[in-house]
């Protein structure tokens, strides 16, 4: 499968030393076979095993070759701190544990321009891509720091998909999700990476006191609406925010530097942990509270840990779905600590379960062995492998498949980078299924664009591409014209692995809407009766 993320696209050798690094150990060590009886001495193996992968990048990280980067990086970023304070006295950002983006805060090392003579840069800013600084009021008038993104090779009538990224609520500065800015911009998007209210350089506090962060979770709804406003302000729509906010002096922008870039009609909502539960309800919002726009401009989303259900218990806002979403979650969350026993298979697909009952497209990812911190690359921090400036990683190459994957399903038109594989990307089970939990169900329900269904509740376990059952479906096949279709994954031959798919796809909408198709017992109805009578066929 030819993946076209940002580690394949921009591979180059760092003179820094970093393709040096190594590993503390094996950086997938699959886990295959029949599930281990619980409670059993094999399945506590096992479960060791799985935690240990929640330090690898530390102990990647301990790499001398990394230490000296990052060390590096982290003064300098000091440095340029201090510089804005004294050239723009204005910003209120000194109760933020961010600001500096220093130590943990600096994120990727690998991720920075070049910093002569110290480090070469990223090959990204060698010629895929360009960004600048931007800053721009929210609306209860804190000022947000923030950079936008663009391909290089871009410019004015282009029109270019959008995506906003939001950070999570754990001081994770937007350094920790450049990543995916240089992968979506390394892929045709224009992208806007900014500091919610709190966060970062961004100002604690609005001019009345007003907080942000965890002290008030509201900012990660409203300002990701601030930032979709900026991210769609043009030289003749100004962004509305920063009128009459001229009592100190630091510098805003009137509008988006690259708005003549991008086609207005296709936005992504990215968000992680709480910029994850602002944008599940972003995404929903109706009547749009925005100001340049009468509906709501988000066409797709993608939530890093995780999409959300229920919110209410952090926001004061409802979940609605409305548009296609991708959740993406992990074993393990903030504070890493061993399982004693199996945990609920579905615990983290309440949001695809409400997205799927709604019939709106979703999908959900669970990482094997992964943490709260895959998506937020934030140095020492437990986390699966990362491999820093090289092109390996566990958790975080999968996040940035599937999430490019997913944009370019809902946001990229023909022609375009990205269109034309973005299905078969996301079907890529044989690449990326040992790097899937055993313990929590990774689930999809969408469409190809041919109109294919697919709906798996557990995707480890194996899924059948399911699509409208009838003579013309060129997949699932009536082989003896029966009316029962027992060659399921249409391969022409009638084995246990059509029993295996049929299980897998039991609760899928085809199966629910065609039990006639399934009903190898001819009760009229379809249940694992039928299941086990197709076995009894073909074994």
């Amino acid at each position: 499968m030819n993946d076209p993320t940002r580690r394949t696209l921009l591979k180059a050798i760092r003179t820094t030393g970093a393709a040096g690094l190594v590993a503390a150990g094996p950086a997938s060590a699959a886990e295959s076979g029949d599930e281990p009886e619980y409670p059993s001495p094999a399945w506590f193996a096992r479960e060791e095993r799985n935690y240990a992968k929640t330090g690898e990048a530390p102990a990647e990280q301990q790499n001398p070759v990394f230490q000296e980067r990052w060390r590096e990086q982290s003064e300098l970023n000091v440095a340029e701190y201090e510089r804005r304070t004294v050239e723009e006295p204005g910003w209120r950002s000194e109760g933020n544990l961010c600001r500096e983006w220093a130590e943990q805060c600096t994120g990727d090392p690998y991720l920075y321009p070049a910093t002569e003579p110290l480090y070469d840069g990223d090959s990204f800013y060698g010629g895929v891509g360009e960004r600048e600084r931007v800053a721009f009021r929210d609306r209860g008038g804190a000022r947000l720091s923030g950079r936008v993104w663009a391909p290089a090779d871009s410019g004015p009538g282009d029109a270019l998909p959008g995506v906003v990224v939001t950070n999570g609520s754990v001081q994770a500065p937007e350094t920790a999700y450049w990543w995916f800015a240089l992968t979506l911009v390394a892929n045709g998007y224009v992208v806007l990476t900014y500091d919610p209210r709190g966060q970062g350089r961004s100002d604690t506090t609005t001019p009345d006191g007003e907080r942000g962060t965890n002290a008030n979770p509201d900012v990660f709804v409203t300002n990701q609406v601030d930032a979709i406003d900026f991210f769609r302000s043009t030289p003749e729509t100004h962004y509305p925010y920063n009128e009459g906010h001229t009592d100190v002096p630091a510098p805003v922008v009137t509008h988006n530097p690259f708005a003549e870039r991008i086609d207005p009609s296709r936005l992504g909502a990215v968000g992680h942990s709480l910029g994850a539960a602002g944008a599940s309800v972003v995404q929903g919002l109706e009547p749009w509270p925005g100001r340049l726009d009468a509906t709501n401009p988000v066409d797709a989303a993608v939530a890093w840990d995780n999409l959300a259900d229920d919110v209410t218990d952090q926001l004061s806002y409802e979940v609605v779905p409305r548009v296609p979403a991708m959740g993406q979650s992990a074993d393990y969350y903030l504070t890493p600590q061993p399982k004693e026993e199996p945990p609920d298979p579905a615990a983290k697909k309440g949001g695809f379960q409400r997205w799927r009952a709604a019939g709106v497209p979703t999908y959900q990812l669970q990482i094997r062995g992964g943490t709260h911190y895959e998506w937020s690359l934030v140095p020492t921090f437990p986390a699966t492998a990362w491999d820093p400036g090289g092109d390996g990683g566990f958790g975080n190459p999968l996040a940035d498949h599937y999430s490019l994957a997913w944009l370019d399903r809902w946001l990229k038109e023909p022609g375009e980078q990205g269109y034309e594989s973005a299905d078969a990307r996301l079907l890529a089970d044989a690449e990326w299924r040992d790097r899937l939990s055993f313990y929590y169900e990774s689930a999809r329900a969408f469409p190809e664009r041919d109109g294919t269904e697919h709906d798996c509740t557990d995707i480890k376990a194996g899924c059948a591409p399911f699509g409208p059952v009838d003579p013309s479906f060129r997949r699932a096949t009536d082989p003896d014209d029966d009316g029962k279709y027992e060659d399921v994954d249409g391969d022409g031959e009638c084995t246990v692995v059509d029993v295996q798919a049929l299980f897998a796809n039991r609760e899928s909408g085809t199966v629910r809407e065609h039990p006639g198709a399934f009903d190898f017992n001819g009760d009229g109805t379809f249940d694992v009766v039928d299941i086990q009578r197709l076995f009894g066929e073909v074994a």
